[in-house]
């Protein structure tokens, strides 16, 4: 496949904005001739606002099967949760009530703790490995959904589901290492800050706790940056699970070269997408919260002086189902949005630095105006360019 050598601004995409050639177009025009654009984005260098009208777009033109993905996936890990607090709740209501009953001056029997620690321990766990999954299916649907997008072909909700599925693991694997690779090192230094600010407590020094607080603010400031760094670092990986079919680790290393040398460009529109969609979920949740305060009012007013914590939940039911409705909206655009502009990030760092223009081009049946053609893209160090 005949595709241009140099990704540079001025190489592969003649000089122009978005890949035109500023001399020398279709005959009889022999101006700027723009990129080909297929889907969402135009197959050239992206801007700000071709990354973030390209996120819009997707949601728009692809909603049945992204936002349909995603309600399927949190609204299915809201009823798992509901059903295991409802089975450990009945199988722990009687210690439960006990404890709940103990006046202040009486400790509760040891077999009663041990029971209701046992049960949140085992809902802790089903929450984390349900959010696991949850979550690595959602990182693997988005950009099987964005892949579609780019090159304007339609997609399923079955398709979607499959490719999801088939990409889970790898994709669970790649953010469990950025979270292990981000944090650890933080917890460490915040531990070891904890140890030094405990023992000047201990001694009880003058402005020993002032001292202990200046550490902490010193770790958060030392660590923190750190963490931030390699997040953004590794932010690619689940699209390059998806899109090149990598491994845990080697999507891990692929991140870290495509991100190169255009850190901090990534790390702002991040930034603003997080911020974004933080916002449009405040937003949307808003009204849920208000809507639950009625039934939550009404319900506790007609509760007794000692009433059972069956009771309290029943009467706080309605309320509870308004705000877990808001906080599944709010979930579903605080991750699907992001997600878009992380993935439209790997596109357009392949673009720049292996000319992926022509590639998506072909895929995609549309002429490759702007592209000259002017020898094979040099493959990258984990294989061919793939798509």
């Amino acid at each position: 496949m005949a595709v241009a050598q140099d990704a540079g601004w001025g190489g592969a995409y003649g000089g122009a904005p978005y890949g035109g050639v500023p001399y020398g177009g279709p005959p009889g025009w022999g101006g700027w001739t723009p990129p080909p654009k297929p889907g969402v984005i135009p197959l050239a260098p992206l801007k700000l606002g071709d990354v973030l009208n390209g996120a819009f777009s997707t949601m728009g033109r692809y909603g049945k099967p992204l936002f349909g993905m995603a309600g399927a996936l949190y609204g299915g890990a809201l009823l798992i949760m509901a059903a295991a607090v409802a089975v450990a709740y009945s199988s722990v209501s009687g210690p439960l009530k006990r404890v709940v009953s103990l006046s202040y001056d009486e400790e509760p029997a040891s077999a009663d703790v041990v029971s209701l620690l046992t049960a949140l321990g085992v809902l802790v766990l089903l929450g984390l490995v349900t959010m696991a999954v949850v979550s690595g299916l959602m990182y693997a649907a988005v950009p099987a959904v964005l892949r579609e997008a780019v090159l304007g072909r339609p997609v399923a909700f079955a398709t979607v589901w499959r490719q999801a599925w088939s990409h889970v693991a790898p994709v669970v694997g790649a953010l469990i290492l950025t979270a292990l690779i981000a944090v650890v090192p933080v917890v460490l230094v915040m531990v070891a800050i904890l140890g030094v600010a405990v023992s000047i407590i201990a001694m009880e020094s003058d402005g020993g706790a002032l001292t202990a607080t200046g550490l902490g603010l010193l770790g958060v400031l030392v660590t923190g940056p750190l963490a931030v760094w390699l997040w953004i670092k590794f932010c690619l990986a689940p699209a390059a699970v998806v899109f090149e079919g990598q491994g845990p680790v080697a999507a891990l290393r692929r991140s870290a070269q495509l991100v190169r040398g255009d850190w901090w460009r990534i790390f702002g529109i991040t930034l603003l997408a997080g911020m974004m969609a933080a916002a449009a979920g405040y937003v949307v949740q808003m009204p849920f919260s208000i809507l639950g305060m009625f039934p939550g009012v009404i319900g506790t007013s007609s509760l007794g002086d000692d009433p059972s914590p069956a009771a309290v939940i029943v009467a706080m039911s309605g309320s509870l189902v308004a705000m877990m409705l808001g906080q599944l909206v709010s979930q579903i655009i605080s991750t699907t949005f992001p997600q878009l502009v992380t993935g439209l990030l790997y596109v357009d760092r392949r673009i720049r630095t292996e000319d992926l223009g022509p590639v998506l081009a072909e895929a995609a049946g549309v002429p490759p105006q702007g592209f000259p053609h002017q020898g094979p893209v040099p493959p990258h160090a984990g294989g061919p360019a793939q798509w």
